[in-house]
């Protein structure tokens, strides 16, 4: 009995690779009967994928005769019973002991079906600390800024606080996040926690349907970005000083440009103002005429 013809072919999809197989073969797609023996990966942003590997099998004419399994005539033949010999005595039992014996041998057991245990859901990576006073907007506060950080695949504690210069007309909170390998969120100059920071609000005063002023700060990181353009604002102002011509900071967020103007908007030999467009808006330092 010959083997059936099979081809085996790597292309980017199956369909593709089932096109090459039946050019090759020159036949038909009911013709053959189709194995896909790898499925293949897409691989990152569509580069380093794996491509599929595809087996085509021909298949037989009708009425070809298909081979059956041979089964070991030793494995289908019944044993022959062994006659009982008329001139061996039949060994003496008590009466119905065989019967007994049948009532006490173990029976098998009904294998009733396992109950099948509930998995604990999934415990959400994000935790939200607890606060004594359940305040509904920092409540909400927390929740979106949570799920947000969620859907990210991060693992973090939210809190969220108002602001000291909150008001009652003027909502302004505060969001901490703490937790591991959260630079990616913070991103190139906080591009990445700016955009975060936006979306959070967007929501949040969606849902609370008031105006919300949201920051988000990761792991610290505004603290002591605040306190570095402090320190930078104040040694530009002594350079103004001393030099009397203006000095042009880097580009920076509406929120670090509003740090060097309160920041030097009492000092006595400066002023500031704000030049050019976002996102390379940047802060003036010029001296007082």
């Amino acid at each position: 009995m010959s083997e059936r013809t099979t081809l085996e072919i790597i292309a980017p999809t199956v369909e593709e690779a089932l096109q090459q197989g039946l050019a090759q073969l020159g036949l038909t797609a009911d013709a053959v009967s189709v194995e896909v023996l790898d499925s293949g990966t897409k691989g990152l942003f569509g580069l380093g994928g794996r491509q599929v590997r595809v087996r085509l099998s021909v298949n037989p004419p009708p009425g070809e005769f298909k081979p059956t399994v041979d089964v070991p005539v030793e494995d289908v033949k019944e044993k022959p019973k062994t006659a009982p010999r008329s001139d061996r005595k039949p060994v003496s039992s008590p009466k119905g002991a065989s019967a007994k014996k049948a009532e006490s041998a173990p029976k098998a057991k009904e294998q009733k079906p396992r109950p099948v245990e509930k998995k604990p859901a999934a415990e959400e990576p994000v935790k939200k600390v607890e606060r004594q006073d359940h305040d509904q907007l920092l409540d909400t506060a927390e929740e979106v800024v949570s799920k947000l950080i969620f859907h990210l695949g991060m693992k973090a504690q939210v809190s969220a606080n108002y602001d000291d210069a909150s008001t009652d007309d003027r909502r302004s909170i505060q969001v901490d996040v703490r937790g591991e390998d959260l630079s990616s969120l913070i991103g190139r100059h906080a591009e990445t926690l700016t955009a975060f920071q936006h979306i959070a609000s967007l929501i949040v005063g969606k849902q609370s349907q008031q105006w919300v002023q949201l920051t988000v700060d990761v792991e610290g990181y505004r603290s002591r970005r605040e306190k570095q353009i402090r320190q930078l604002a104040n040694r530009m102002a002594d350079q103004v000083t001393k030099t009397g011509r203006k000095v042009t900071m880097e580009p920076m967020s509406a929120n670090e440009r509003r740090v060097v103007h309160i920041e030097l908007r009492g000092h006595p030999a400066v002023t500031t103002e704000s030049t050019g467009e976002d996102p390379y808006r940047k802060v003036v330092i010029l001296p007082k005429e």
